[in-house]
Order: structure tokens, then sequence, then C-alpha cells
């Protein structure tokens, strides 16, 4: 089994079993169209109220990271992988959206700025892609 909730940790068990979820995901432990266990037999086998697992599911499904069909259960939704890479372009946003803040209040021109950014995106489409920062 996937998920192991820990009563003891102090986080709400719904919480716990959300994360389980998304990790498995985004491990690939659970793949998009993938049926998850249902939620009477979770419950049996964590030993839990079933209400706290339709809640996780509840949640997971209003977040877009499963879908839940009537009558057939709970499946990993589509789209989930594709919420990380929302959820990564929102981050990176924010944090260019705080670098144009700080070349601003150096001075710079919004075409200057522009420019840096166009030379910096250069520099790396040159280099082998490692993740890291040249320099």
């Amino acid at each position: 089994m996937l998920f192991r909730p820990t009563p003891s940790s102090g986080v709400p068990i719904y919480l716990q079993l959300m994360e389980q979820v998304k990790h498995s995901i985004e491990t690939g432990a659970l793949r998009p169209g993938e049926q998850l266990p249902g939620i009477r037999p979770l419950a049996e086998e964590l030993v839990i109220n079933p209400n706290t697992v339709a809640k996780a599911y509840r949640e997971l499904e209003h977040e877009g990271v499963i879908e839940l069909r009537h009558g057939a259960g709970a499946f990993v939704s589509g789209s989930a992988r594709a919420k990380k890479e929302t959820d990564a372009m929102k981050a990176g946003l924010s944090a260019v959206a705080a670098t144009i803040e700080k070349l601003r209040a150096r001075g710079l021109s919004d075409d200057e700025i522009r420019r840096l950014f166009e030379a910096e995106l250069a520099g790396h489409a040159a280099l082998p892609k490692t993740g890291g920062h040249r320099g």
C-alpha cells in the first residue's frame, strides 16, 4: 500500500493522505488515469474513518489532482502533472517579478532588463542543461 498516515504526527490524517497521493503522483508511483483504492477498503486497511478518506478525496478532486467518477471510484487526473507544472510557472513568475522590481529599483529601464534576461537565457541555451547557474 502506498499510503501510511501517522496519527501521532499532529497533522490531520486527511491532509497526510492528500500529501501522500500527491507524492505518489509526482514520483510516478501513481499515473494519470490510474484508479485509487476505494474509500471503504482504504479506510479499513488504514483503520481510519471512511469520512476521513472521503474528505481527502474530495479535497484532491477540488485541487484537480484526482477525478471522482460516480459509481466507478477515484482516478488520478490526466491533468495532475499539468497542475504541478502550473504551480512551477506561478513560482517562476513570482521570482521574475521580484527580480524585475529589484532591477528597476537599481535604475534599469524595462528595455535594459529585457536585454539582460534575453542575454542570460541565450547564455543558458548554449550550455549543457545541468540545472546549474553559469557563474
